[in-house]
């Protein structure tokens, strides 16, 4: 809310793709976002963000993510590549 005013931003389409990315892996490994914020870490409240498209992460937090996810980086981002899903050019 700004100054009583609700705020909605449209969400960036990689942005929301990399969360869920995330959150199938971290689902998958059997971490709660608390655990798994620990383990990366960074912030529980920050992952939720990350995994509902909210955050444009700096790349070291991508790749304690990707770490903590134990995956490859390569591999995590053959994820990014569903069909159907085109992703913005700019």
């Amino acid at each position: 809310m700004v100054n009583g005013v609700s705020v909605r931003r449209k969400k960036v389409p990689e942005l929301v793709l990399f969360g869920e990315a995330v959150r199938e892996r971290r689902k998958a490994l059997g971490y709660s976002q608390e655990a798994f914020g620990d383990a990366c870490g960074i912030d529980r409240s920050y992952i939720g963000g990350i995994e509902r498209g909210e955050h444009n992460l700096a790349l070291i937090n991508i790749l304690k993510i990707i770490a903590t996810l134990k995956i490859q980086p390569s591999e995590f981002f053959q994820a990014l590549d569903r069909p159907h899903k085109k992703l913005r050019s700019n």
